[in-house]
Parts: structure tokens; sequence; C-alpha cells
């Protein structure tokens, strides 16, 4: 089986390659393309183009996965690909509000605020969980500097004291986990890719 996977910066793609590796059976396999020029404002038009490179990878795989929050809703205008398109941060929300709740929102780049909290309200609404965002202030500097421990480090500190469910928004915020063990977050490359494969065996069942 076959995921494609659309990023927006190269460093995710191990992230979900890792996440793969971790289920069950090791049938699985990713293809990535990256086009970080993606990670802009989500204008129509970024959202049209990233649309249309969905569309392309949906026919040379079983489901496709766009992990970049910014364009997520990229993943909705592909919906007419001839095989599943997901969001990875859609699966994420889903997980996080399902039990209801308070919900920690932690992202970094500014460019996702407005797509990652109309995305988790629509969740925790649905759910009737309490959602509070949080930008982690000077976090997004950091990684686009490359100074990715800092990164990571800045995230955890960020997380610290929260009382509820931990979300880390975005796929590059993943690995901040590994600093957090007393109060594991819930991170989008696990659970996108489960989500994928989950949609590509269904898709095959029906078809």
């Amino acid at each position: 089986m076959t995921i494609a996977c659309l990023h927006t910066a190269q460093s995710n793609a191990p992230l979900f390659d890792s996440a793969a590796a971790a289920l069950p059976g090791g049938a699985l396999r990713l293809t990535h393309k990256v086009r970080a020029d993606l990670l802009r404002e989500p204008t129509p038009e970024v959202l049209n183009e990233a649309a249309v490179l969905l569309r392309d990878l949906a026919r040379h795989a079983d489901a496709v996965l766009l992990t970049c929050s910014t364009i997520g809703a990229a993943a909705a205008q592909a919906q007419d690909s001839p095989r599943p398109v997901l969001r990875a941060d859609g699966a994420l929300a889903e997980a996080a509000t399902r039990a209801g709740g308070t919900v920690h929102v932690l992202y970094a780049a500014p460019t996702t605020r407005e797509p990652t909290r109309r995305l988790f309200e629509a969740a925790a609404k649905a759910h009737d969980a309490r959602l509070v965002m949080h930008m982690v202030h000077g976090a997004w500097g950091l990684f686009q500097a490359g100074e990715t421990r800092a990164y990571l480090g800045r995230i955890a500190a960020a997380a610290e004291g929260l009382e509820g469910r931990v979300v880390l928004a975005q796929a590059s915020m993943a690995p901040a986990a590994a600093l957090m063990p007393g109060h594991p977050p819930l991170t989008v490359p696990g659970i996108g890719v489960m989500a994928a494969a989950r949609a590509a065996v269904q898709a095959r069942k029906a078809g």
C-alpha cells in the first residue's frame, strides 16, 4: 500500500516515514513530494495550486496525505480525486477532541493560526470540547534558522503546566514529544499516517 505525502518542509518527510515504520505489518510505503514554496499565506491561488498537486499524487497512490497545516484546506478542494485525500491535522483534530474536555493546541508558524483554529474549533464543537489555542512565541524563527534543538525545547517549555489534552498542531513540532514524557502530547505524523492507511483500506474495499 502506498501513501503519497505532500509536504512544505523536507524535514517532515522522515517524521512520517518513522510513523509508518511503527505501524504493524510493515506493508505501508510512503512517497514524498516537497513544495516549500507553498508555505505562505493560504490564498485561493496557493490552495488551488496545492489541490492540483494532490489530485496528481492521487493518481499514483492508494491515498494522499497533506501534511502542512497552513494549506490544509486544499485537501477539501481535492475530494474529486481518484483516491482518498486527507489533511493530516484533520485526523489529529478529530482524535484530540473526540473525548471532549479541554484541548490545548500549540502551533508555531503564524500562517497556520487561522487554518488550525478553524479546523479545531469545528472538531471541538462536534464533540463538546473546550479549545485553547497557544502560539509558541519565537519558535518559528528558530525553525527557519535551522536551530532544531532550540525550536523543540521552546515547544516543550510552552506546554509545561497545561492541564488537559495537549496537541502539537504542526508536523515539525512532533519530535518535541520526546521532551515531554510526563504529559505526552498528540502529534500529527502517527495519527495522520494511520488515518491515511485506514482510508486507503476502506477505499479498496468499496472499489
